[in-house]
């Protein structure tokens, strides 16, 4: 280990490495300038969520892990806290929070605040504006000790609330667009600088929570590896968890044995089946003996020159900062943070036609562009209804039917798919979600005004989105269409798949007045074709490998392979690599030129392949 080659970053906000700390706590003025002689109260924090979703999704965008009023029109339960205030006389309350759709209507994100029994007099979630600390008027305290603070969601329709925050200031200075001083500043107010962070080390830590990821870490587990899995949500699975309910899709190759227990039935897209299979997955991974850091988002990284020593990850409750190291690290977030964290070479959008010769293109410019552009296929956000024996109603959305342009349904789909050039599926997911909420709940309103579907419902709306494509993190080799279209072999082949050539486009560019409805183009390969381990570890990064659609790739050459059935078989690619790199003491790119038979037999191809 080279010692003073070792950097340490800590990132807070997804747009770039302007937003890196280092070393750690050292803030100096910038935080010392805001106000901390108040008292905070983190939503993610709040003893009782209610009816709220905590929303974890975003926080490098916006700062937080906030509580998100996700009702479908009919209002939630109160999310209820509890805050000590040090001192008695009157405390100005300041709340962070966003009207997530500004426009000359009501906005829809309405809610109010309790502080022990009186409602604060401000409306939030209307102030016109993005993520900010919207004032909330002030309290009398007779002596000092607990009050209760309770957040009433006044519409159902995804109000959201980062902290609530106490001063005896009347106009103090808070951090809310410098992400960086915006979590350093609320780590001083809770007393977490202070804390010493807790380092575990392991064998290998693998980020993302995924199919890619579990498969990764049940293969690593299985050669007696000790492994951490962290996963920014609750639960594991990714796009395949009850939580976004896509079915798995894709061959299970040789890996059938893994992926069978953390698969998915082929349910309609948005079933409640998802939860069945959730119970199957969540017990295969306890059983495992895997290490699983659930709620815990990752933040940052330490490197050693071109090596990972470290990741560091956020557990959301608590805002405690746990450290992970290990010599191996898997990075299956799936928009690729370790990668660019650590500065590898990633890519994101659309190659020109004539890069790789991905040229196939009945539709024109609609498959791969004369120039390349930052297009990349979109996110979906499911939902369903149901039929009941009685009438209903749903809400007034004036605000949600300019985006549904007159659009009609009662159910959603995997087309119901966002992506535009002037939104980043990263930088913007939030805007993107929500995007695809108003185009739900407009497109329901317009189908309620039928007789036909008096009696229907929302059943369920899925308020996380399913991505399909970011960035992608460039290794030894960069797969692209032509591997898949001429199923071309290779000797350290580890993963395989027969899915056509599959990419979206969205159906605005060809008229439509609808911008989230989308269309997949399809070119069936023929046959069999097969991935190579040198696109599953970094070229610039030794020590860390990708599984899941971050693997080394065009924008076409990602289009058959993105499914999560297929990049469970790269997680268990990876899993069992990350074995041979403890047997051996070598480096992923060593494991795939010195050891590749070996792999390729633990994975179950018959002695090796090449």
């Amino acid at each position: 280990m080279h010692m003073n080659r070792r950097s340490f970053i800590r990132v807070v906000g997804g747009v770039g490495l302007s937003s890196v700390l280092a070393p750690r706590y050292a803030f100096g003025a910038s935080v010392d300038a805001f106000d901390a002689d108040g008292v905070l109260a983190e939503a993610a924090s709040f003893e009782k969520d209610g009816g709220w979703k905590l929303d974890t999704q975003h926080y490098q965008q916006m700062g937080g892990s906030y509580l998100l009023a996700h009702g479908m029109g009919m209002p939630v339960e109160n999310a209820q806290t509890t805050v000590t205030l040090p001192k008695a006389g009157k405390w100005h309350v300041f709340v962070r929070t966003r009207d997530w759709c500004p426009g000359e209507w009501q906005s829809p994100g309405r809610f109010r605040v309790h502080v022990n029994g009186t409602v604060l007099q401000p409306v939030f979630g209307a102030a016109n504006e993005s993520w900010h600390w919207q004032q909330g008027g002030s309290i009398e305290v007779e002596r000092a000790g607990d009050v209760s603070v309770e957040l009433e969601d006044l519409t159902g329709f995804d109000g959201r609330c980062d902290a609530v925050y106490f001063t005896q200031q009347h106009a103090p200075r808070l951090p809310n667009d410098d992400l960086v001083e915006l979590a350093a500043w609320k780590d001083k107010l809770t007393g977490r600088d202070q804390l010493e962070v807790e380092e575990q080390e392991f064998d290998l830590v693998v980020v993302g929570g995924g199919i890619s990821g579990c498969a990764a870490a049940l293969s690593a587990r299985s050669q007696g590896l000790n492994v951490a899995l962290i996963q920014d949500r609750p639960v594991f699975g990714g796009n395949a968890s009850h939580e976004i309910r896509v079915h798995t899709e894709g061959i299970h190759g040789k890996g059938e044995g893994i992926l069978k227990q953390i698969d998915t039935e082929h349910y309609p897209n948005g079933d409640a089946d998802a939860i069945k299979d959730q119970g199957k997955r969540d017990k295969a991974m306890s059983a495992s003996g895997v290490r699983r850091f659930a709620n815990h988002i990752a933040i940052g990284l330490e490197k050693d020159g071109d090596t990972i020593a470290s990741v560091e990850a956020r557990e959301v409750r608590s805002g405690i900062i746990r450290r992970f190291k290990a010599p191996v690290f898997i990075d299956s977030t799936g928009d690729g943070w370790l990668g660019f964290w650590a500065g590898a070479e990633c890519r994101y959008g659309r190659e020109s036609r004539h890069d790789y010769e991905e040229s196939w293109d009945p539709h024109g410019d609609l498959w791969s562009p004369e120039k390349a552009d930052d297009r990349v296929m979109g996110s979906s956000v499911l939902w369903n209804t149901e039929r009941t024996n009685e009438r209903s109603t749903f809400p007034q959305v004036p605000w949600a039917l300019p985006v549904a342009n007159g659009h009609e349904a009662i159910q959603g789909e995997w087309y119901w798919e966002y992506s535009d050039n002037d939104l980043h599926q990263i930088h913007d997911a939030e805007k993107i979600r929500d995007h695809v909420l108003r185009a739900i709940y407009g497109s329901f309103s317009n189908a309620k005004r039928h007789p036909k579907n008096a009696t229907v419902q929302l059943k369920w709306v899925a308020h996380i989105a399913g991505k399909r494509e970011s960035r992608r993190i460039m290794g030894d080799y960069l797969y692209t269409m032509k591997d898949m279209t001429e199923r071309r072999t290779f000797p350290d082949t580890v993963a395989e798949e027969t899915r056509s050539v599959d990419s979206h486009y969205q159906l605005k560019l060809t008229g439509s007045k609808q911008d989230f409805l989308s269309k997949a183009l399809f070119r069936n390969p023929g046959g069999t074709y097969y991935l190579p381990f040198r696109s599953m570890y970094s070229r610039d990064i030794t020590n860390m490998m990708m599984a899941g659609r971050c693997f080394s790739c065009s924008h076409i050459g990602l289009a058959g392979p993105r499914v999560m059935n297929t990049c469970g078989q790269m997680g268990i690619a990876t899993g069992y690599a990350a074995s041979l790199c403890k047997k051996y003491g070598k480096e992923p790119r060593e494991i795939g030129s010195q050891h590749i038979k070996e792999l390729q037999t633990l994975i179950g191809y018959e002695k090796g392949l090449g």
